[in-house]
């Protein structure tokens, strides 16, 4: 696991445009204002791109590659078409399974369980329908929470609504593999749940 998500907070800025079918963000440190990793949905197929622009975009594949800023790969995360429920699998950069996501059904709000590569639940996500807002619990304990606003350094980086903050709890520990699968969550939220 890279040492860069032993970090707690993390500003992910979305690419926006008119004409974007591929699903590619920035990932900042807040408190530098540095760009620390890139996400880049690469070698997206005509048929996936034409199905983006559609109704049916929420069902389309995608492959979202994680790299440092000089182009050592962190992780990646994959989904097939999805036709009701997503299964979302999260990858190392060794290439090795770290875990998957599972949507699940009739949730307000969205919601999926993180699970690890034994398929035990480690946690799972949870919105609120009426704001963009999300946490990671199990048993009543927060592991991390996502949100557009975030009361700390870096405020000027939310010009638009595709921007969002991480905070990963402190007592998630380093170089646990949960790190890599909320990371890997987050930017899987506006794809699985909210398109």
């Amino acid at each position: 696991m890279n040492s860069i998500l032993n970090q707690n907070l993390f500003f992910i800025k979305e690419h926006v445009g008119i004409f974007k079918a591929a699903n590619n963000f920035d990932i900042y440190n807040p408190d530098s204002q540095e760009i620390i990793m890139n996400c880049r949905e690469e070698n997206l197929g005509f048929f996936t791109k034409l199905f983006r622009f559609s109704d049916y975009k929420r069902m389309t594949p995608f492959h979202i590659m994680v790299k440092t800023t000089d182009g050592k790969p962190i992780l990646y995360v994959k989904r097939g078409i999805s036709i009701f429920l997503s299964t979302v699998e999260v990858f190392d950069e060794k290439d090795q399974l770290v875990g998957k996501f599972q949507q699940k059904f009739f949730s307000i709000g969205g919601k999926f369980d993180v699970l690890d590569i034994s398929e035990n639940v480690l946690c799972t996500l949870k919105g609120k329908w009426t704001s963009w807002d999300f946490k990671f619990v199990k048993d009543n304990v927060e592991f991390a929470h996502v949100s557009k606003k975030w009361a700390g350094l870096g405020k000027e980086l939310f010009t638009s609504a595709d921007n969002y903050m991480l905070e990963i709890h402190k007592d998630v520990p380093e170089n646990n593999p949960m790190r890599t699968l909320i990371l890997a969550a987050v930017l899987c939220i506006d794809m699985v749940l909210k398109e």
